[in-house]
């Protein structure tokens, strides 16, 4: 569509389709009827839905009856996290007397629900990270109380792509008495294993959008699907957690870009955390002032987040459009709505606080999110490198 000389560096906002997964889709393209039929071609759909449930589950280490399809991650962070608010006041009990945690770097599709559940009567407590990015379990700890019943933490963050202790988190959770313990999983599949019981999550949302595979459809493994009540009501599919008729081609499309990914993790976890450590090392080294947001020891391999002084970031970033390379500044979601990064706002705040410094005031509305891919080759980072030095200088040089 753009032609050959564009360089993507967006993956972390959507993935492009493997040819793995379109094959698969043009195979389902005959199970048109609803899975809910009970004849022969009602049967045919419903059997390549549950097969690609399965095949998504073997994914997890779970079993098919603990994975609901949704339309994508934020629909299965709002089933997650409101359909758990809902079962708990289907059981008589007030959300006044409950008691929620999550952190204060998560994406918008799961602070929302948490201002939702605040709006709702709930108490909520936001954990900050540290100067790295991370959330410990002795943050967690002190944030959990006799009353907490239901904690969220991403597993890897979408703006900096620092990855959390989720399998010591869950033990600290676990530890703590009956709580439900939820992660936003991202795009971390794509470089971890994603064992739900190694991580020891209750529940854990995909998007199949986010992995290479086609949007529109995404998956919440549920480790006791009677922990939460469906939010989208009618004819009671998935197990009555969802409501609608399924999307069958999606799902199959779904597995396939998940298996796909699971057989070359390894590989590509080393290639593109080569490429894009070379790329940060360029960027600090020819970039006056940029600073990397995160740890990149505990930063997905494919992910970089930067700020640099004296520009306009939006600005910079249409700049970089019109020269060929394809980045953000932050969440897709979050582009316009708002200069700051909250993200990097709570990374500044903490790494003062802990060096008895000043906020870097710029530091959160002058940032650049690159994210590497499966396509993403050495020549395009060479590319990239020599696009950003140059167009930097241009763009400061007007500021």
């Amino acid at each position: 569509m753009f032609g050959s000389k564009r360089i993507y560096l967006d993956y972390a906002s959507a993935t492009p389709v493997l040819p793995e997964a379109l094959r698969a889709m043009r195979a389902a393209e005959g199970a048109f009827a609803n899975p809910g039929g009970l004849h022969g071609e009602g049967v045919a759909a419903k059997k390549l839905l549950e097969d690609a449930r399965g095949r998504i589950a073997r994914q997890l280490g779970a079993k098919s009856r603990q994975i609901v399809f949704t339309s994508g991650l934020t629909e299965s962070n709002n089933l997650a996290i409101l359909g758990f608010a809902r079962k708990i006041a289907i059981s008589g009990i007030s959300l006044g007397k409950s008691h929620w945690v999550t952190s204060s770097i998560e994406h918008a599709s799961v602070l929302e629900c948490f201002g939702e559940i605040e709006r709702l009567g709930g108490k909520v407590s936001f954990v900050d990270p540290d100067p790295r990015g991370l959330i410990s379990p002795e943050m967690l700890a002190r944030a959990i109380r006799p009353n907490t019943v239901f904690i969220s933490v991403g597993w890897a963050n979408n703006e900096i792509g620092v990855v959390q202790p989720l399998a010591a988190l869950s033990r600290t959770v676990h530890k703590a008495g009956s709580i439900v313990f939820h992660s936003d999983a991202g795009q971390a599949p794509l470089y971890l294993s994603p064992q739900v019981h190694t991580l020891g999550v209750n529940m854990l949302s995909l998007g199949s959008g986010k992995l290479f595979g086609p949007r529109g459809v995404g998956a919440l493994y549920v480790r006791d699907p009677d922990e939460i009540a469906a939010l989208i009501l009618g004819g009671g599919q998935e197990r009555g957690l969802r409501a609608g008729t399924e999307k069958v081609v999606p799902a199959c499309g779904f597995a396939a870009a998940f298996e796909a990914i699971a057989a070359e993790r390894d590989k590509e976890t080393k290639r593109v955390r080569a490429l894009r450590d070379k790329l940060a090392a360029k960027i600090v080294a020819n970039v006056p002032g940029a600073l990397i947001n995160g740890s990149l020891k505990h930063m997905l391999p494919n992910m970089l987040n930067i700020s640099i002084p004296h520009i306009n970031s939006e600005y910079l970033v249409l700049a970089l459009d019109r020269a060929g390379l394809a980045l953000s500044t932050k969440a897709a979601c979050s582009e316009g709505s708002n200069n700051e990064s909250h993200v990097v706002g709570s990374l500044a705040e903490a790494q003062a606080k802990a060096a008895g410094t000043p906020i870097i005031a710029w530091r959160a509305s002058n940032t650049l999110r690159i994210s590497l891919g499966r396509d993403t080759s050495a020549s395009d980072i060479k590319r990239a490198m020599q696009i950003l030095v140059r167009v930097v200088k241009e763009v400061q040089a007007v500021s």
